[in-house]
């Protein structure tokens, strides 16, 4: 959901990880029959279907063509559409919005809060969950020193710029946008990465592009292993390596 492209075929056949890991972001939409929903984000379009099955109808809305080409061809019976999130084309259409794994890559954040809400009926619901504070802390800390690395040595490089809020933070955004919060968490969320021992090395070229894209290939790989061997001792154990996730997740209801 960044003005970045994406690798959908990859996204779709190595890291099933990111909509696996989202069916309890369903659980807490329960969705039903007659609702319309939008799902913000979608992604090759496995949470959308997901949703469609309990009978709502269910538009799927991604910034990245990619990810919107392979959705329609993995679900043809569903209707997807390429939009920004900060500037939804929609007016008081849907019951609830749903988001998993995407409120970190859009800023500014209040423009995305203010859109989703224009796209809500009187009353609708906003259910989602993204990266919050301390996401990730133990890569993009051996991310930077890389980089780091590079730049004492001349290079000029390009620094991530994910948005992993604390969760009173998000929770006083959604307020000042007339949102009433119903339910809301920050928890850690340990995730396994397929791939084996290339698994970190695949989840980086998936997620990390935005600041491995600039380097040469050789710069690339020095980068990438660094991380491997920085974080190595805590995030690889018998031939696994598990990405030090924390998630914000919340329920929260447009007030008029």
């Amino acid at each position: 959901m960044t003005e970045r492209e994406w690798d959908a075929s990859r996204y779709d056949s190595a890291h099933s990880f990111v909509w696996e890991r989202g069916r309890g972001v369903v659980e807490l939409l329960a969705p039903k029959a007659g609702e319309r929903i939008l799902d913000l984000g979608c992604g090759t379009g496995h949470l959308t279907a997901q949703i469609a099955e309990s009978g709502a109808e269910v538009v799927g809305i991604d910034s990245s063509e990619d990810m919107v080409r392979v959705a329609s061809e993995n679900f043809p019976h569903l209707r997807f559409e390429v939009a920004d999130a900060r500037s939804l084309p929609f007016e008081c259409e849907f019951d609830a919005v749903f988001s998993n794994a995407v409120l970190h890559w859009v800023r500014p954040p209040e423009a995305v809060v203010d859109s989703v809400r224009r796209a809500l009926r009187p009353g609708g619901r906003f259910v989602a969950e993204f990266g919050g504070e301390n996401n990730i802390r133990t890569i993009m800390t051996a991310v930077g020193d890389a980089l780091d690395g590079l730049e004492q040595d001349g290079t000029e490089v390009y620094r991530p710029n994910k948005y992993f809020p604390p969760l009173d933070e998000y929770v006083s955004l959604l307020e000042s946008r007339d949102f009433r919060v119903a339910y809301s968490d920050h928890f850690e969320r340990p995730t396994p990465l397929d791939g084996g021992e290339e698994g970190l090395r695949k989840w980086l070229r998936m997620f990390g592009w935005d600041y491995l894209a600039p380097l040469s290939p050789e710069q690339r790989e020095q980068v990438v292993a660094h991380i491997e061997n920085a974080t190595r001792p805590t995030l690889y154990t018998d031939g696994t390596w598990t990405a030090d996730y924390w998630r914000i997740r919340f329920e929260a209801f447009k007030t008029a």
